[in-house]
Order: C-alpha cells, then sequence, then structure tokens
C-alpha cells in the first residue's frame, strides 16, 4: 500500500495536483499510537488525512476532532464508522462468502474446513469470517472443524495451523483471508498429511507456490483480497473532496480475484515479497465515485 502511494502520489506532486503527499505509518497496529499520530496530523494543518484504521469505532473522538478543525478524513481498507468521514471498502463479507461459494462448484459433497482469521479485534477479520459463516450456512455439506488466527502472516499462520493439525480430523479445504496460505501448506506438508484446497490471498510466495504445485499435479484453487492499491484510490478520492466534488461517504470497490486460468500470468506478474496489485489513477476514482 505505501508503495502504491508513494508511486501515485508523488507523480501527483510533481503535477502540482497537490502540494504534498506525506506517508506516516505506526510501528504496532495499535489504536492509541494511531489516535495520537491524527491528532499530530491536525496540529500539523493537514488539509485531508487518509487512513487504514485499526479500528472502525475507536478513532471516532479524533476523527470528528479533525472534521471539526476542516480537515477531510478518508478511511479505506480498515474504515472508520464516524460519520464525517468518508469508507473506501471493499465489501469482505462478501470475499468470505464466495470462497465457500467457489469450494461448493468445486466439491459438491462439501468436507471439512479449517479457517485461519486475521487479526483478532480488527474489523476485516470480523467481516471475512462472517462472510465464511454465512457461506457455511448456505452450504451446509461444509463444516468449519478449527479455527486458529494467522494475523494475515504466512509464520504466524503456519505455526498455528501446525499446533491444531493433531486434533484435526481429515481437512478437505482451507478457508482464509490473506498472507495466510503458503504457511497453512507448509504446515501440512510438515505434518505429512494430503494438501487441501486452500484459498490463497494474493501474496507472492502463495501464487508462487501455487503455480508450482499446478505445473506439478494440477493443483486448483482461487485467490482473493484488496488489492494495495485501494491507498491510491482513497488518496484520489480526498482529492476530488478537497476540489469540492460531491462524493458519497461510502464507497464500495472489487477485491482482486486470480482464478485458475491466470495463475501464470499473477504469479509471473508480482514481485517477489508482493501482492498481486492495482493502482488506480484520477480517472478510476471519477468512475467509482460515479458508481461505474
Amino acid at each position: 500500500m505505501l508503495k502504491s502511494w508513494d508511486k501515485v502520489t508523488k507523480k501527483a506532486v510533481a503535477d502540482g495536483v497537490v502540494a504534498a503527499a506525506d506517508a506516516f505509518t505506526t510501528s504496532e497496529n495499535q489504536v492509541t499510537e494511531q489516535a495520537a499520530q491524527i491528532q499530530n496530523l491536525i496540529l500539523q494543518g493537514y488539509n485531508a488525512i487518509v487512513i487504514n484504521a485499526a479500528s472502525p469505532d475507536a478513532f471516532n473522538g479524533v476523527v470528528k476532532q479533525a472534521c471539526d478543525a476542516g480537515i477531510t478524513v478518508v478511511s479505506f481498507d480498515g474504515i472508520v464508522t464516524e460519520p464525517c468521514a468518508w469508507r473506501v471498502a471493499v465489501d469482505f463479507k462478501k470475499m468470505g462468502r464466495l470462497e465457500v461459494e467457489y469450494l461448493a462448484k468445486k466439491m459438491p459433497a462439501g468436507g471439512n474446513l479449517l479457517e485461519i482469521r486475521g487479526l483478532a479485534g480488527v474489523f476485516v477479520d470480523d467481516e471475512i469470517h462472517a462472510g465464511i459463516v454465512d457461506g457455511v450456512k448456505a452450504y451446509p455439506q461444509f463444516k468449519i472443524v478449527g479455527s486458529v488466527h494467522g494475523n494475515w502472516a504466512q509464520e504466524v499462520a503456519q505455526k498455528e495451523v501446525a499446533g491444531i493439525l493433531p486434533s484435526l480430523p481429515e481437512i478437505k479445504a482451507v478457508v482464509t483471508q490473506g498472507g495466510d496460505g503458503y504457511g497453512a501448506a507448509q504446515a501440512f506438508a510438515a505434518a505429512g498429511r494430503p494438501t487441501p484446497t486452500i484459498i490463497m490471498g494474493n501474496r507472492q510466495d502463495e501464487l508462487q507456490w501455487w503455480k508450482e504445485q499446478k505445473d506439478k499435479n494440477g493443483y486448483e484453487t482461487m485467490s482473493a483480497s484488496i488489492a494495495p492499491g485501494v491507498s491510491t484510490l482513497a488518496f484520489w478520492v480526498a482529492q476530488m473532496i478537497l476540489d469540492g466534488k460531491q462524493v458519497p461517504k461510502d464507497l464500495t470497490v472489487p477485491f482482486l480475484t486470480i482464478e485458475q486460468a491466470n495463475i501464470d500470468q499473477a504469479a509471473a506478474n508480482t514481485e517477489k515479497g508482493g501482492v498481486a496489485n492495482v493502482e488506480y489513477s484520477a480517472a478510476d476514482a471519477a468512475k467509482v465515485v460515479a458508481g461505474k
């Protein structure tokens, strides 16, 4: 997200579209740290703040302070619920349900599922989980027999899956949230258990592993996640608001899906250590705002 932001905003600054588009990050995904950062940005006099929030509602007080100071606040990915802010979001609940719908087509008889969740207490984790639960209700031939938090990190996912595997029956598929598919595959291999269908999350190591397995034995799955470039869409939305354009408070963007037919291309085009991505232009943002 930061790389996409830097790439797009540097050009916007060079072109005179905005005076500056500085990026700030927190060392931990902590509400108190982000809130303090927002207060600093208010004092520094920024015209707009674009934030990937650690909590949907814990920032409402400081976001309201920013709005009261005349600052435009656009949240993306991790959105905020304060009414004065704008929200650029992926339908994460739909993404979770899509995973189960894909599995229902691939294995109509169903089977046992292992769920790897994200970071506990974060909006994105709750929404994807809710979508997966809805999917299992719609397709009751599937049953979630185990659940761990992988924190959207391969190493954590591998450790947590390895820890729960000995207590689980046969697993037909693993439903995930992104950044955990490759770790899950490594845990199954280390345990000497058959590799289930693992839903991937667009990370380069996941895509590369998937391609290698496909070439070796015809392994099939799908991959879905928010494109990191959504940060650039949030930037252009903020710029449109500052320009006085009418922008709806809530905007939904599609998640990026990779299918069996285009895994070779996706793996080749995703840099090592990166994530499959789409970056947005001002014209793209205008289309999203117009609902096109």
